[in-house]
């Protein structure tokens, strides 16, 4: 096991890194979804790729979880709601939004899987080592704490703006025989990308929720990825809907 020194300087390499990837998808779009493209490898039908690129969260963290209840037999009540609220997000995210969004006939490049692969392995290893090692064992009164408080109230507020954006996709795109059109109410009045918007609010309030460097790059990552997704797809909107709204922002209401 590393040492919280040795622990902290590979967290901060990671982070330098999430800010080369930031900057370049400020220029470069990721090939998936509507931004998919030639030149990034064989192409993998996207459901089956989404499931394999999210597989490490669950399993890797549910590793982590079991030696330590079970083998080291150093749980503590604070790691255990920690590991309820990560299997929550990633049991929906994994086993359950692929089977619900329209992404039976679409594809990915076998590159982005792969590097979601890698990412998710290397993130969930790190989220679970603050847990479980590195910052184990919570204590108890950890649960009452503000920052635990404050952290789970925008863990949940997240989520329920992540899947119910999502929803409102998903239920627009069965009704439009899986064309594209332009998303309507809720958060879409503001934004054209809430379901991000919930996506960086819930891990933001991971990371305040578990209070460590890992939780915090966690947070840098989503905005890295997802700011530029973000700011991607209203542009696709711009340019290929002449009707948008244009009072609508990218991801904050009001602001950008």
């Amino acid at each position: 096991m590393l040492t919280k020194i040795q622990f902290d300087q590979f967290i901060l390499a990671w982070l330098v890194l999430a800010l080369g990837v930031f900057i370049l998808l400020m220029f470069v779009n990721a090939p998936y979804g509507r931004h998919i493209r030639s030149g990034w490898g064989i192409n993998i039908p996207a459901k089956l790729g989404w499931i394999a690129m999210e597989s490490p969260t669950i399993i890797i963290m549910t590793v982590y979880f079991y030696y330590h209840s079970f083998v080291v037999n150093s749980i503590s009540l604070t790691a255990t709601l920690f590991y309820a609220m990560w299997m929550f997000h990633y049991i929906h995210r994994t086993l359950v939004w692929p089977f619900r969004a329209q992404i039976n006939k679409k594809k990915m490049p076998i590159s982005i899987a792969l590097f979601a692969i890698f990412f998710n392995s290397i993130n969930t290893g790190i989220n679970a080592q603050a847990i479980f090692e590195i910052y184990s064992p919570y204590p108890e009164n950890w649960v009452t704490s503000p920052k635990f408080i404050c952290g789970i109230f925008l863990f949940l507020v997240g989520m329920w703006i992540n899947i119910s954006s999502d929803n409102t996709l998903i239920k627009i795109r069965r009704q439009s025989h899986n064309e594209y059109v332009i998303p309507q109410g809720k958060l879409y009045k503001w934004v054209s990308s809430p379901n991000y918007l919930g996506e960086i609010i819930e891990w933001i309030g991971w990371a305040i929720a578990i209070w460590s460097l890992a939780g915090f790059s966690f947070a840098f990552w989503v905005i890295a990825n997802l700011l530029p997704r973000a700011k991607s797809n209203h542009l696709w909107y711009l340019e290929n809907f002449k009707d948008y709204p244009k009072e609508r922002r990218k991801l904050i209401p009001r602001i950008w």
